[in-house]
Formats: C-alpha cells, structure tokens, sequence
C-alpha cells in the first residue's frame, strides 16, 4: 500500500513513519498517531496545518477502540479512474474543500469518477467535535469571500445537474454561516442556471434567523442530518440537540412547502430497531421527504467504535420500514451517504411528487 502525502508550499515535511500491524498499519506524523483498518483504500496525510497540531485535539487523550476489520459487503475499490483525478484538480485548483476527502468518505473514488462532488464550504475546521467525523476539529478562520465564486465556476465546470454542498459547524459566527449559504447557492444559480442545489447544513444551533436566510435563497433540496437515536447523542453527538434538529427540518417546510427536505443517520453504533424505527417517525411528523440510512466507519481509533456492522438484509428491511412510515424516498445500504447518488435520487423524488400531484 502506497503513502502519499500533500505538503503545503510553506510546511516543511514532517517525519512519517509506516508501522505494520496484524489489523492494520498506524502512521506516525510528527509525533501524531494514525491508525488505520487493513482495508483502508487510501490515506491521505493533510499538510494544511502544522503536523504538530492533532486533527482531533479533544480526541488525544481518549482511549483507543481498535479498528474492527471490514465485512466483504463494506469493500470499495481504490480509486484510478482518469476522470476521478480530473475532479481532484479542479477541486484544488479552484482551492476547495470537500466532505469527500474530509470527512474520507468510502464512495469517493465512484463519485469523482462521475464527477461528483460535495463542497464543504467555509473551511476545513469545525467547532463541534462529534465522535463519529472525521472532519478537523478546531477554531476555524475567517470566511473566504471569494469562495461562492469559487464553488460556482467549479459547478459549471463539472457541468453538474444536481450538487450538494455542505458545511462545517461555525458556532464561532454570528449567524452561523447562513449569510454565506445563502451566497453560494446565488453565485451557483449565476453560473449553472440548470443545476439543481441540494444544501446539507448545520443545526444553527441557538442563531436566531439563520435558518431563515438559508431558506429564503430557495435551495432545491434542505438536508440536515439528525445522525443517530436520541439516546446516543450526549456520546455521538455531544454538541448538538436531538429536539433542534427536528425542529429545524420541520421549520423548512413551515416557510417553504416547496422545498424538498432530507435528513440521514448512521446505524452501527449500539442504537436498536425500535430508536430507528421511533427517529423514522419524528422525521414523518417533521413533513421530510427523503431518509437516508448507512452504516457508521469509524475513521481512527480515537473516534467511537463500531458496535456492529450490519448486515445488508437489514438495510432492506429498513427501507421497506421507511417506505411503510410514508418517505417519498429511501436510500438504506451500508455505503449510503447523504450525498451518494444525489442528483438520480433528487430526479426520482421530483418524479414522485408530480405523480402525487397528478394523482
């Protein structure tokens, strides 16, 4: 397996050093541990921020849960298509962040090989610090004005008819970062005037108006994922609350009937059938349209182990279950994402409105 690492112009290299275990391997940068399952397909060590600053700080002190080795059904192909390396380009040339790569998203190598991309606006460092993401954690800096330009001409150029951006949290604004939600959807809507927008935001936790403003610059999809069961949240989701999160996904529908709402979880992580099956009906109240449901990978032995994998028979029965409960769409397998396969789901979910209507 091959190490490959980016270094910053203004970064000198680190020391990295490779160390091979029965599981896996752990990758030593700068004094930093990373530990990483055998079946990892790829690794990427960021330079943007010194080496010698931890990814997770809050998560360096916490007990390592050991990497559980993957069921056949989890196996993705590392990722080579040509096309695949013509998305990562554009992604850095227009100096982008993306979800895909942050977050290590397994689906990465099959939907940059369609040119499918999900932009995580306004950085790379959240203010939460959620035991499952593996997003970096930290005290972010100021927003970039110039980037819904950015993310626009990167839309046009991958001649996307559907795309999703999402964000970090950004706790430390005023209004949360909907102000620049808001700009990037108008700044896409200029440069892609047939591209479809699908926003996946923050909670906007205690920032009064902010959903509001989101709302107002009419994306066509508003996904918010409520992530685990109730019960897990002190644990999975320390930051947030299970209630504001409902409450955000009903409060769209409220302003804007016309806007198709979403939200996602993970399963994997202790929860049993009948939480899933209760979040499935607070989502129905809330009016969502479109539920999501993947198996939770856990990123580094730092992060909150797996309690088990679950098996694709039981993604299929959750699915006839959300189906049951009235979603108009339902994406439940292990590598489901909140973005996988986005732009033909949001066609069906349109489709299946119009039926409704003509009905």
């Amino acid at each position: 397996m091959s190490l490959k690492t980016e270094l910053s112009a203004t970064h000198q290299q680190p020391t990295l050093k490779l160390t091979h275990y029965q599981n896996g391997f752990g990758v030593d940068v700068g004094g930093n541990r990373i530990h990483f399952s055998g079946m990892s397909t790829r690794v990427v060590v960021d330079h943007r921020i010194s080496a010698a600053l931890p990814r997770h700080p809050e998560k360096v002190g916490r007990r390592d849960n050991p990497i559980q080795r993957k069921p056949d059904w989890i196996r993705v192909k590392a990722p080579n298509h040509p096309v695949y390396h013509q998305t990562r380009e554009l992604m850095r040339e227009n100096r982008l962040v993306t979800v895909c790569e942050e977050a290590a998203c397994p689906n990465i190598g099959e939907c940059w090989s369609q040119r499918h991309a999900t932009m995580m606006i306004m950085g790379d460092t959240c203010t939460r610090a959620c035991a499952f993401c593996n997003v970096r954690t930290g005290v972010p800096e100021g927003l970039d004005a110039g980037e819904p330009g950015r993310v626009a001409d990167a839309v046009a150029k991958l001649g996307l008819r559907h795309v999703v951006i999402t964000s970090v949290d950004r706790d430390d604004l005023a209004d949360g970062g909907a102000g620049h939600f808001a700009a990037v959807i108008r700044a896409i809507r200029g440069a892609a005037v047939g591209t479809t927008i699908e926003v996946l935001t923050p909670d906007f936790l205690r920032k009064p108006g902010a959903l509001e403003v989101v709302v107002a610059a009419r994306p066509d999809v508003f996904n918010h994922n409520l992530e685990t069961v109730p019960r897990l949240y002190p644990t999975i989701r320390p930051g947030a609350r299970y209630f504001q999160s409902l409450r955000l996904l009903d409060r769209v529908k409220a302003l804007d009937g016309s806007i198709f709402t979403k939200s996602g979880m993970m399963v994997g992580l202790g929860e049993d059938r009948a939480e899933v099956g209760q979040v499935m009906d607070d989502l129905r109240v809330a009016e969502v349209d479109f539920l999501t449901l993947g198996q939770y990978l856990q990123p580094t032995v730092k992060h909150a182990a797996i309690a088990r994998f679950v098996t694709p028979e039981e993604f299929s029965e959750y699915g006839v279950m959300a189906r049951g409960k009235g979603f108009s769409m339902v994406s439940a397998t292990p590598l489901t994402r909140s973005s996988y396969h986005a732009d033909a789901d949001f066609a069906e979910l349109r489709a299946v409105r119009a039926r409704r209507v003509a009905a």
